[in-house]
């Protein structure tokens, strides 16, 4: 199942996965490039997660119970190739650094956060790939029984504008007296969501609160700055990821988004054709064992193209052996990495061969 946002709308979308009982994951790319992945097990929403939070999301909720450092102490441990946050959860969890009341929170509180920012979209695309579930899981949201919520949440938010205009916004104090229960938050650098996460309150309270602090002149809230990242993300590398793990898949996308890349990953050999020559990569991510059409073969026919003679193509496989780096070479791969890969040695092959 894929299409526009033109032809329906994210809350049919999710509505069709629940009542289909699927089992899965959906993509969401807004226009102007953000992406959100939602994991579904038999309809249920299991976990929610975009690829711009690069853990400062986990660390606000992890500050807002008084642990600001707890990730630190996870720093030398070998996540691998994953879903970041969600590791990262579940490392924190077993580490009994959090309990699983805690855990648990964290994780429905990331869901809400990305649905109250979905499911307000109207233009983007969307893509809800048949997979295996999440695992472990630690719990689930229904959506049919908290959407109407929500509409009535977003309906809400968008009485505050245009005095509040977006939830990155950050609020400066102009008396001492003011807004109590955040005051301890508000530094002018915390963003109105930062404060939800850290005081655990629906960021709907959070923004009543300003709204009505505003009007009565003990809060202001400066515009937001918006030119310099667009003018980042402009300039970003564009980078195709084919592999037939949607795990290697989502993965690789979270780790590159965070770190400036434009990233599509596809886990079918024969549409990352159609996407590469679409999209014109600056560098493609070719995993060797695929059904359909191999690495080898994929790589091969891309090289045959004068538009892809001298793009970079770094080779995937959980293969160490020597044959297969000659195989690569011969087909014209510029690179090899073996998985399973960390987020630095992936970072730090896809640095030498981009164009930054």
């Amino acid at each position: 199942m894929q299409g526009t946002l033109r032809e329906i709308d994210v809350y049919t979308i999710i509505h069709l996965i629940e009542f289909g009982q699927r089992t899965g994951e959906l993509l969401i790319e807004s226009t102007s490039g953000k992406f959100w992945f939602l994991f579904f097990h038999n309809g249920e929403l299991i976990y929610a997660t975009d690829t711009d939070s690069n853990l400062t999301r986990l660390r606000d909720y992890l500050h807002g119970l008084g642990l600001e450092h707890a990730l630190d102490r996870l720093a030398n441990s070998k996540l691998g190739i994953n879903v970041l946050e969600y590791g990262q959860i579940w490392s924190l969890l077993e580490s009994n650094v959090i309990n699983p009341t805690q855990a648990k929170s964290i994780i429905e509180s990331t869901m809400r956060e990305v649905l109250f920012d979905i499911l307000s979209l109207y233009q983007g695309t969307f893509v809800f790939e048949i997979s295996p579930a999440l695992t472990p899981k630690l719990t689930q949201l229904k959506f049919s029984q908290i959407s109407s919520e929500f509409a009535r949440h977003l309906q809400r938010w968008q009485q505050f504008y245009p005095i509040i205009q977006s939830s990155n916004q950050c609020p400066v104090l102009m008396s001492n007296d003011a807004l109590p229960h955040l005051r301890n938050w508000i530094d002018g650098k915390t963003t109105i969501r930062q404060l939800s996460r850290y005081s655990g309150l629906d960021i709907c309270k959070i923004g009543q609160d300003i709204y009505d602090a505003i009007a009565t002149g003990e809060v202001t809230v400066p515009p937001l700055v918006l030119n310099l990242p667009q003018q980042v993300k402009v300039q970003s590398p564009r980078v195709v990821c084919i592999d037939d793990s949607v795990t290697i898949c989502r993965a690789v996308e979270y780790i590159l988004h965070n770190h400036g890349y434009q990233v599509m990953a596809v886990s079918s050999p024969i549409k990352a054709l159609s996407v590469i020559f679409q999209h014109k990569p600056d560098l493609v991510l070719c995993d060797i064992t695929m059904p359909e059409i191999d690495g080898y073969e994929l790589c091969g026919m891309l090289r045959r193209s004068s538009a892809f003679a001298k793009v970079p193509i770094i080779m995937l496989t959980g293969k160490d052996g020597f044959i297969d780096r000659v195989k690569a070479r011969m087909v014209g791969a510029t690179e090899y990495l073996t998985k399973p890969f960390g987020e630095k040695e992936l970072l730090t092959t896809v640095e030498k061969y981009s164009k930054r």
